[in-house]
């Protein structure tokens, strides 16, 4: 938490992100849930995903960053954002998706673990999860950030009690089969 609380760290992040959103995998979302669906958006930085999700769903964006969700504010006054915590997701509101673009990876696997529980718990009936990841079995540190790859085969693991798996799909963010992303439907 304390990394993303650090302005410095919050621009640094912008500049390298820059050029990068999840327009493809939005799209990709589209053909699983209806226009209008609640979309609440774990880990949105910066908002560019957020901007891109409020075109076709109800989107709420959150952040462990109050450096992110406040700069975001300032632009978009009117905007449905605020400080969560991706573990402990300590609100009352549902929601038909929950979405994140390479936010979730910097949980530790027991954190990923305790979020995607507690995710299920946030989720209207048939509720769905949309998250991206790296794609690997490493854990990696850049600073103070920690960055954690996951295969297809450790997700089916981790959701296979919890989720019904719709797909886990690599794709190209950098270079080939670098990343995936998993649609996960909630077992009730």
């Amino acid at each position: 938490m304390e990394y993303w609380n650090n302005k410095r760290n919050v621009e640094e992040y912008i500049k390298i992100s820059d050029g990068y959103d999840g327009r493809d995998l939005i799209e990709i979302l589209k053909n699983y849930l209806p226009e209008g669906s609640s979309i609440l958006e774990l880990g949105m930085g910066s908002g560019k995903d957020l901007d891109i999700l409020n075109k076709t769903f109800r989107t709420t964006g959150t952040d462990i960053s109050t450096v992110f969700v406040e700069k975001y504010k300032k632009k978009h006054q009117d905007a449905d954002v605020f400080v969560l915590d991706a573990i402990t997701l300590k609100t009352e509101r549902k929601f038909d998706c929950i979405y994140s673009n390479k936010a979730l990876q910097h949980l530790t696997k027991t954190e990923f673990k305790q979020s995607l529980k507690k995710q299920k718990e946030l989720l209207n009936p048939n509720g769905l999860l949309f998250h991206s990841l790296w794609q690997g079995d490493k854990e990696e540190t850049y600073g103070n950030l920690l960055s954690v790859f996951y295969t297809k085969e450790i997700l089916t693991r981790i959701v296979r009690n919890d989720y019904k798996i719709i797909e886990i799909n690599y794709y190209l963010e950098m270079e080939e089969d670098d990343s995936l992303y998993m649609i996960l439907k909630k077992i009730e």
